[in-house]
């Protein structure tokens, strides 16, 4: 049976890029359901949102970051009883027509979590110094806590199995979650692998990380990463199979 798959999109003002992210996401995985949760956004975002036809919307009533964001969005995939879970960036670096084979990992029972990596094999993709430096640190910290050797521990192109989704809608860190939450799968039990993906640049629109703020994030992270090692979540999927819950 083919699964019931929700692409979730976290966005904060983003108006500038998602109406064609998601314009090709209706062309892409037409018979993928998705759902923008906008974070308190201050400019048109959620107006654009509604300009295309069979997009869900949240709209969170102020700015709470990407980690409560995204645990809306699996709170709510949860919820409606979807199989997979894939999370997708509103500012077009995510290439929407690889989700299929994301998915398709996930389906197999690849692993539980599935990463679309930009460093697991060349590509064109050519990030800052700085985020080179802070993906590298990220990797070696999660590699240390957790092993598995993920290399692009902060990408925020995943899709994640009904296991995933219901250990995220109890425990999903607050800021840059996804290094953080592969702590948190590896506790409670569950697998996560990565694949190679090509991504793009950024379509429009600025970043809202300074190097000064992903520095302290970084050190938050850090920490954040150390205390979830003694932490229990073993029990944090034992929901998985409850659709209605």
């Amino acid at each position: 049976m083919n699964p019931r798959v929700l692409v979730i999109i976290p966005a904060y003002n983003e108006s500038a890029t998602i109406g064609d992210v998601l314009r090709h996401l209706r062309e892409a995985v037409p018979d993928y359901d998705v759902l923008v949760v906008d974070d308190g956004s201050r400019d048109h975002t959620s107006s654009v949102v509604k300009t295309v036809s069979g997009v869900k919307l949240v709209v969170l009533p102020y700015n709470l970051g990407i980690g409560a964001t995204m645990q809306t969005g699996y709170k709510f995939a949860f919820a409606e009883g979807y199989d997979i879970a894939v999370q997708c960036d509103a500012d077009g670096q995510h290439p929407v027509e690889e989700i299929p084979r994301i998915v398709d990992e996930v389906q197999s029972g690849t692993a539980d979590l599935i990463i679309g990596s930009r460093y697991v094999a060349d590509s064109d993709y050519r990030p800052s110094l700085f985020r080179r430096i802070g993906k590298s640190i990220m990797s070696r910290l999660v590699d240390t806590a957790v092993g598995g050797g993920i290399t692009d521990t902060t990408s925020g192109f995943r899709a994640a199995n009904r296991k995933v989704i219901a250990t995220f809608v109890r425990h999903y860190p607050e800021d840059y979650p996804e290094a953080e939450s592969l702590v948190i799968l590896y506790k409670a039990g569950l697998k996560a692998a990565e694949i190679p993906v090509q991504m793009h640049e950024r379509q429009g629109g600025q970043s809202s990380i300074s190097p000064l703020k992903a520095a302290y994030y970084m050190v938050k992270v850090a920490l954040a990463i150390f205390v979830s090692l003694f932490r229990d979540f073993s029990h944090a999927s034992t929901g998985a199979h409850d659709a209605n819950a």
